[in-house]
Protein backbone atom coordinates (compact mmCIF):
# COMPACT_ATOMS: atom_id res chain seq x y z
CA UNK A 1 0.00 0.00 0.00
CA UNK A 2 2.93 2.09 0.94
CA UNK A 3 4.30 1.96 -2.46
CA UNK A 4 1.38 2.63 -4.19
CA UNK A 5 1.16 6.11 -2.08
CA UNK A 6 4.42 6.73 -3.52
CA UNK A 7 3.83 5.78 -6.87
CA UNK A 8 0.72 7.81 -7.04
CA UNK A 9 2.48 10.85 -5.16
CA UNK A 10 5.10 10.46 -7.44
CA UNK A 11 3.07 10.28 -10.63
CA UNK A 12 1.06 13.91 -9.33
CA UNK A 13 4.31 15.75 -8.88
CA UNK A 14 5.06 14.65 -12.00
CA UNK A 15 2.11 16.03 -13.45
CA UNK A 16 2.85 19.32 -11.82
CA UNK A 17 6.02 20.02 -13.03
CA UNK A 18 5.39 19.33 -16.67
CA UNK A 19 2.38 20.99 -16.86
CA UNK A 20 4.24 24.33 -15.19
CA UNK A 21 6.95 23.88 -18.05
CA UNK A 22 4.51 24.39 -21.34
CA UNK A 23 1.61 26.42 -21.25
CA UNK A 24 -1.49 24.32 -20.75
CA UNK A 25 -4.34 23.09 -23.31
CA UNK A 26 -6.57 25.90 -22.76
CA UNK A 27 -8.43 28.31 -25.10
CA UNK A 28 -8.79 32.19 -24.28
CA UNK A 29 -10.12 34.99 -26.38
CA UNK A 30 -8.27 38.09 -27.88
CA UNK A 31 -9.76 41.30 -27.00
CA UNK A 32 -11.51 41.21 -30.67
CA UNK A 33 -13.79 38.21 -29.65
CA UNK A 34 -11.26 35.32 -31.38
CA UNK A 35 -10.50 32.13 -29.88
CA UNK A 36 -6.95 31.62 -29.07
CA UNK A 37 -5.45 27.78 -28.09
CA UNK A 38 -2.52 28.46 -26.20
CA UNK A 39 -0.62 25.60 -26.26
CA UNK A 40 0.04 26.12 -30.05
CA UNK A 41 1.07 29.68 -29.77
CA UNK A 42 4.13 30.00 -31.46
CA UNK A 43 6.87 32.73 -32.69
CA UNK A 44 8.50 30.76 -34.65
CA UNK A 45 11.21 29.87 -33.15
CA UNK A 46 12.07 32.93 -30.90
CA UNK A 47 11.38 33.61 -27.74
CA UNK A 48 7.60 34.38 -26.37
CA UNK A 49 6.85 36.56 -22.91
CA UNK A 50 3.77 36.03 -21.13
CA UNK A 51 3.02 39.11 -18.85
CA UNK A 52 -0.16 39.04 -17.07
CA UNK A 53 -1.96 42.04 -15.74
CA UNK A 54 -5.03 43.99 -14.82
CA UNK A 55 -6.39 47.15 -15.63
CA UNK A 56 -6.45 48.32 -12.11
CA UNK A 57 -2.84 47.36 -10.83
CA UNK A 58 -0.75 49.86 -11.29
CA UNK A 59 2.95 48.09 -11.24
CA UNK A 60 1.79 46.19 -13.96
CA UNK A 61 0.57 48.91 -16.11
CA UNK A 62 4.13 50.59 -15.18
CA UNK A 63 5.66 47.35 -16.23
CA UNK A 64 3.96 47.00 -19.83
CA UNK A 65 4.72 50.79 -20.64
CA UNK A 66 7.71 50.41 -19.72
CA UNK A 67 8.68 47.51 -22.19
CA UNK A 68 6.74 49.17 -24.71
CA UNK A 69 9.66 51.99 -24.79
CA UNK A 70 12.23 49.28 -25.59
CA UNK A 71 9.84 46.78 -27.27
CA UNK A 72 10.81 47.34 -30.85
CA UNK A 73 14.78 47.22 -30.16
CA UNK A 74 14.09 43.58 -28.47
CA UNK A 75 12.14 42.81 -31.27
CA UNK A 76 14.52 43.87 -33.77
CA UNK A 77 17.54 41.99 -31.68
CA UNK A 78 15.70 39.16 -30.74
CA UNK A 79 12.22 38.52 -32.24
CA UNK A 80 10.72 38.43 -29.35
CA UNK A 81 7.07 38.44 -28.69
CA UNK A 82 4.89 40.11 -25.90
CA UNK A 83 1.28 38.58 -25.19
CA UNK A 84 -0.21 40.33 -22.04
CA UNK A 85 -3.10 38.46 -20.20
CA UNK A 86 -5.57 40.50 -18.71
CA UNK A 87 -6.82 38.83 -15.68
CA UNK A 88 -10.23 41.30 -15.48
CA UNK A 89 -12.99 39.56 -14.19
CA UNK A 90 -16.09 39.69 -16.52
CA UNK A 91 -17.73 43.11 -14.95
CA UNK A 92 -14.00 44.90 -15.92
CA UNK A 93 -13.40 43.36 -19.20
CA UNK A 94 -14.87 46.48 -20.94
CA UNK A 95 -11.60 48.90 -19.49
CA UNK A 96 -8.97 46.43 -21.28
CA UNK A 97 -9.20 47.45 -25.15
CA UNK A 98 -9.43 51.44 -23.91
CA UNK A 99 -6.29 50.81 -21.73
CA UNK A 100 -4.50 48.77 -24.35
CA UNK A 101 -5.62 51.77 -26.94
CA UNK A 102 -4.50 54.62 -24.89
CA UNK A 103 -1.38 52.86 -24.41
CA UNK A 104 -0.43 52.38 -28.20
CA UNK A 105 0.35 48.79 -26.87
CA UNK A 106 1.43 46.46 -29.91
CA UNK A 107 1.15 43.34 -27.56
CA UNK A 108 -1.23 40.59 -28.29
CA UNK A 109 -4.11 40.62 -25.47
CA UNK A 110 -5.79 37.71 -24.18
CA UNK A 111 -8.40 37.71 -21.34
CA UNK A 112 -8.53 35.58 -18.69
CA UNK A 113 -11.91 36.89 -16.92
CA UNK A 114 -12.16 33.22 -14.93
CA UNK A 115 -8.41 32.93 -14.22
CA UNK A 116 -8.14 29.79 -15.97
CA UNK A 117 -4.78 30.20 -17.24
CA UNK A 118 -3.58 32.16 -13.98
CA UNK A 119 -5.09 29.18 -11.98
CA UNK A 120 -3.07 26.53 -14.19
CA UNK A 121 0.13 27.93 -14.29
CA UNK A 122 0.12 28.90 -10.18
CA UNK A 123 0.40 32.46 -10.77
CA UNK A 124 -0.44 33.83 -7.22
CA UNK A 125 0.27 37.65 -7.70
CA UNK A 126 0.74 40.17 -10.14
CA UNK A 127 2.84 41.37 -12.47
CA UNK A 128 3.80 37.90 -13.37
CA UNK A 129 6.15 37.48 -16.60
CA UNK A 130 6.94 34.01 -18.20
CA UNK A 131 9.64 33.76 -20.94
CA UNK A 132 9.14 30.65 -23.17
CA UNK A 133 12.03 29.75 -25.15
CA UNK A 134 11.62 29.55 -29.40
CA UNK A 135 10.69 25.37 -28.58
CA UNK A 136 7.97 26.47 -25.98
CA UNK A 137 9.03 25.56 -22.72
CA UNK A 138 8.75 27.96 -19.87
CA UNK A 139 12.80 29.41 -19.24
CA UNK A 140 11.58 32.23 -16.49
CA UNK A 141 9.06 33.19 -14.46
CA UNK A 142 8.67 36.71 -12.26
CA UNK A 143 6.45 38.16 -9.93
CA UNK A 144 6.66 41.85 -9.08
CA UNK A 145 8.26 44.57 -11.00
CA UNK A 146 10.18 47.73 -9.78
CA UNK A 147 11.28 50.43 -12.08
CA UNK A 148 14.31 49.27 -14.49
CA UNK A 149 13.05 45.14 -13.77
CA UNK A 150 12.59 45.08 -17.65
CA UNK A 151 16.41 45.07 -17.63
CA UNK A 152 16.77 41.69 -16.57
CA UNK A 153 13.62 40.61 -18.09
CA UNK A 154 15.35 41.38 -21.24
CA UNK A 155 18.14 39.18 -20.22
CA UNK A 156 15.93 36.21 -20.26
CA UNK A 157 15.00 36.90 -23.15
CA UNK A 158 18.25 36.50 -24.93
CA UNK A 159 19.14 33.79 -23.02
CA UNK A 160 15.90 32.31 -24.16
CA UNK A 161 17.21 32.87 -27.67
CA UNK A 162 20.80 31.93 -26.99
CA UNK A 163 22.32 35.63 -27.02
Amino acid sequence: MRKIRLLFAAILIGLTVHAQTRLPKLTLKNIDGKSVQLDTLSNHGKPLIVSFFATWCKPCNRELKAINEVYADWQEETGVKLIAVSIDQAQNINKVKPLVDENEWPYEVLLDPNSELKRALGVQLIPYVIVLDGKGNIVFKHNGYTDGAEAELYEKVKEACGK
